[in-house]
């Protein structure tokens, strides 16, 4: 048995799409378990940038790559981003969709566009591409599932119900137009043809793949601090982000998940509201906006940016039970005459070493600095540790020994031969 589980440890936006891809070259199958369209990975390989937001990283390499059922799935969106990656040359032969996963609705995307509208300043920051709507119908129960969608009649029993029920919200609470029940029917029973050749029990291969030792490597979305119980909440996504979050979100008990792999940036970026303890509103802050291209791959929406806060790391590592941790951006922080890491939170003259749950202690929360000298020397061409200069090794072990948590793997530029490995994945 051998599974390894990639989750972000900061934000999201950590570069998991690419350390995905390059640890897929080791892996058998590639399993995504969670979040659906509001999330982004970019990939690079061969000179070709590939963006994906449904479909798993292991494609860009042609692997066995699964949709778990804990996975908010838009057909529109997944049928569109294919037909992208198919014009790029990938193929879909190893694409595997959960029958149980829940569907992404046109009054999901229009709640979640209405919703937001009315929160005015209060809002959330969503994507609104109806994710969090598509969640709060499974909890509900009254949810559509890719196996619904499979059988005609059943599709159009629960969509006529849901849809009768939704239009009154719609209309009522936030005055705006219904939506045509037969619409929706003829586009989604359309996308069931085009979803229809990979739509599988995927939990039964999952178990199978494990138990007969193939490596899997289990895909996550978005970052811890997004996660729905331990994040910054309401300012969180709907689902699991955590390592915990697999279990669920794949069908696999926890014994079947052998090491967990946080990634992290070389500093802290975050989208949309809520508190940030270490942000640079300032040149310093702007730089690793430029230089680290810190717009979101989903929206092209900036991202804040600020110095690497060692109180978030360690409670990743907590939380998720990190075995290591995966360095990414190194790189962007060349040209930087001084470095910060934030090693404690101050409060009202307390210091504070755990990350408090609290949004408004957080927000009075004032950071506690290490600093270090920067480099201007180029790492991108480093293929180990030895090879980069001194004050970013010093810089990388002092992060190891802040958060007891072996560095595994380091990322010093976009590519995928621009990975420097430490650790041994898949017990190799």
């Amino acid at each position: 048995m051998s599974s390894l589980v990639i989750i972000g440890a900061q934000w999201g936006d950590e570069g998991k799409g690419k350390i995905t891809d390059y640890l897929t070259n080791k892996a058998d199958v590639v399993v995504r378990y969670q979040g659906g369209n509001n999330a982004g990975h970019t990939v690079i390989a061969n000179d070709v940038t590939y963006k994906l937001h449904l479909i798993p990283s292991g494609i860009v390499q042609n692997k066995p790559s699964i949709v778990g059922t804990g996975v908010a799935l838009d057909p529109v969106w997944l049928a569109e981003e294919m037909r992208i990656l198919k014009t790029q040359g990938l193929c879909f032969d190893n694409l595997m969709i959960d029958k149980r996963t829940h569907l992404i609705m046109p009054y999901h995307r229009l709640l979640d566009e209405l919703n937001e509208k009315s929160l005015g300043e209060k809002e959330i920051g969503t994507t609104k591409r109806g994710v969090g709507p598509c969640y709060t119908d499974k909890t509900k129960r009254i949810g559509i599932r890719v196996c619904d969608l499979m059988n005609k009649d059943i599709f159009a029993e629960k969509l006529k119900e849901n849809i009768t029920k939704v239009n009154v919200e719609i209309k009522e609470i936030y005055g705006a137009q219904p939506l045509d029940y037969q619409t929706i029917y003829d586009e989604y029973i359309a996308l069931a043809e085009v979803m229809r050749p990979y739509v599988q029990d995927t939990t039964v291969m999952i178990y199978d793949y494990i138990k007969t030792g193939k490596k899997v490597l289990f895909e996550g979305a978005q970052g811890t601090l997004l996660d729905i119980d331990f994040g910054t909440y309401p300012y969180v996504t709907s689902s699991h982000p955590t390592s915990a979050g697999v279990c669920i979100g794949a069908g696999v008990g926890p014994t079947a998940i052998d090491d967990v792999l946080g990634i992290a940036k070389a500093y802290t970026t975050r989208v949309g509201r809520g508190p940030f303890p270490t942000e640079l509103n300032d040149e310093t802050g702007e730089y690793l906006r430029q230089k680290g291209f810190e717009f979101g791959t989903t929206t092209g929406r900036p991202r804040r940016c600020g110095w690497l806060d060692m109180v978030i790391l360690r409670y990743a590592v907590r939380v998720n039970g990190l075995t290591g941790i995966a360095l990414t951006k190194l790189d962007t922080l060349t040209g930087l005459k001084t470095i910060k890491i934030c090693t404690g939170y101050r409060c009202e003259g307390e210091l504070i070493n755990d990350f408090p749950p609290e949004l408004d202690i957080l927000e009075k929360c004032e950071p506690v600095y290490e600093e270090f000298e920067g480099w201007e020397e180029d790492i991108t061409h480093a293929a180990s540790v030895n090879e980069l200069c001194e004050n970013a090794k010093k810089y990388i072990k002092r992060i190891e020994e802040l958060c007891a948590v072996p560095i595994d793997l380091i990322s010093v530029g976009p590519d995928r031969e621009q990975t420097i490995v430490t650790g041994n994945f898949f017990h190799e």
